[in-house]
């Protein structure tokens, strides 16, 4: 089961990627070049943790009252892009950052690039803890090198279709298993008063998952050197498609997670929601007049027959530079991210589905639920999992998201297309990289 989870590509930072001023962390007794000092800290510690996990403080008070020499306080704020990856910046920058902190997968490169993350490969655990999780998590969080950790897993974010099995069954609809037929559904949807889905221009990490899934790239890298490239191929089908169904008003464009969002899926106005694991419970609890009238399945394929799947969303727990408790802070976010104890807590105070494959044994992830019918959706997102085409993120994705999300706003009120945002985007990308001293082809 080690490739449950996630297999996303290793994001190659490597040593020439723009890396000018930042310095090897100091290496202490014991560790390897350019990790963190291991060596634990004597008497008793209080460690600061920011995060923005509900339920999380719940989760703590396991550990605090097990550990009283290792004392965990949490802070808990908004999510990365509305605001805790600004303050995490500032506050490294003004060398006050807390010990520990919750980075998404595709934000990690741009702390990474700020040297902003400890190297903690050398603490107890940290690089054994590898068997623990997927390949392509662990690469997420080593970045490719072999002597490097920058981050523990914490959750992932594998993709499916939830949908109204309800209305479908009652229009005599199957559950679309191509993007072709899911764009024939729409037609018949609309007719019938609905619409199919919601295409929401704020959520850019959404769009990159399907671009995932039908094989694109935005970002690699050779010889130090980024390559951006919003447009390929794959993201130019991703974004035509839609584009197509915008044009015909054949989805809505409501604002996500809004009151009016939820509205929607609350009164059956839309169908189907292409969307992460953790979306789950986002629609119980933003649509609960609908329960038992949900189900799941896989993502459309763009080939009949295909069996590949994307991810939005997922994130890490990771220690900031200057800590100056790493082992400490290693030994918690271990415990948090591995220990059947913490994850089950963490799936029943957080609803968080974990990125260590010991999250295959918890009761939660394999029995039915019942806002969906009672079918295991767990597992549905298992498999989905396993088969997640790999992705590079790139140094800059909160500017990246921003520029592009202004581009789809543009385009869902007529003014150019999703693929001109897509360019609009490449295009203030690249100048940010160059701007950053960051090598672009």
């Amino acid at each position: 089961m080690a490739n449950r989870f996630i297999r996303l590509a290793a994001v190659a930072t490597l040593a020439t990627l723009a890396l000018a001023g930042c310095s090897a962390t100091n290496s202490g007794s014991g560790s390897s070049a350019g990790s963190a000092s291991c060596k634990p800290s004597g008497g008793k510690v209080t460690l600061d943790f920011t995060t923005w996990v509900p339920g999380m403080d719940k989760v703590v008070e396991l550990w605090n009252k097990k550990n009283p020499n290792i004392q965990v306080k949490v802070q808990t704020g908004p999510n990365g892009n509305s605001g805790t990856y600004q303050n995490f910046f500032n506050e490294l920058k003004a060398g006050n950052a807390p010990d520990i902190g919750q980075v998404e997968y595709d934000s990690l490169p741009a702390f990474r690039v700020q040297d902003g993350l400890e190297n903690i490969a050398s603490c107890a655990g940290v690089s054994k803890a590898k068997s623990e999780f997927s390949s392509g998590l662990w690469n997420q969080v080593t970045f490719g090198e072999s002597d490097s950790v920058y981050a523990v897993p914490q959750d992932s974010g594998p993709m499916a279709l939830y949908y109204r099995k309800d209305l479908f069954d009652k229009a005599g609809l199957t559950v679309p298993t191509t993007w072709e037929e899911y764009a024939a559904d729409a037609v018949k949807i609309k007719a019938l008063g609905g619409q199919i889905t919601n295409f929401p221009k704020g959520d850019v990490n959404w769009f990159a998952g399907l671009v995932s899934q039908a094989g694109g790239q935005w970002f690699s890298t050779t010889g130090g050197k980024w390559t951006v490239n919003l447009t390929s191929e794959q993201s130019t089908k991703v974004a035509n498609y839609w584009q197509d169904l915008i044009s015909k008003d054949l989805v809505s464009t409501i604002p996500g997670f809004t009151d009016q969002w939820n509205n929607a899926y609350d009164t059956g106005a839309d169908w189907t929601w292409v969307s992460a694991v953790w979306g789950a419970n986002t629609i119980s609890s933003g649509a609960p007049t609908t329960t038992g009238k949900w189900a799941v399945a896989p993502m459309p394929q763009w080939k009949a027959g295909g069996n590949t799947s994307g991810a939005w969303g997922g994130s890490s727990s990771v220690v900031f530079k200057g800590s100056k408790h790493p082992a400490e802070a290693s030994k918690f976010i271990l415990w948090l991210n591995t220990s059947t104890e913490a994850l089950t807590a963490l799936n029943k105070e957080a609803n968080l589905y974990p990125a260590s494959t010991a999250g295959d044994k918890l009761p939660a992830l394999t029995a039915g639920v019942e806002f969906y019918g009672n079918q295991p959706i767990y597992k549905e997102f298992s498999e989905a999992g396993k088969v997640i085409s790999p992705f590079t993120w790139g140094p800059t994705m909160t500017q990246t998201y921003n520029d592009v999300s202004d581009g789809f706003g543009s385009a869902l009120s007529g003014n150019g297309t999703l693929l001109d945002a897509l360019k609009n985007g490449q295009d203030k990308t690249i100048a940010a990289l160059k701007a950053q001293s960051i090598p672009v082809k």
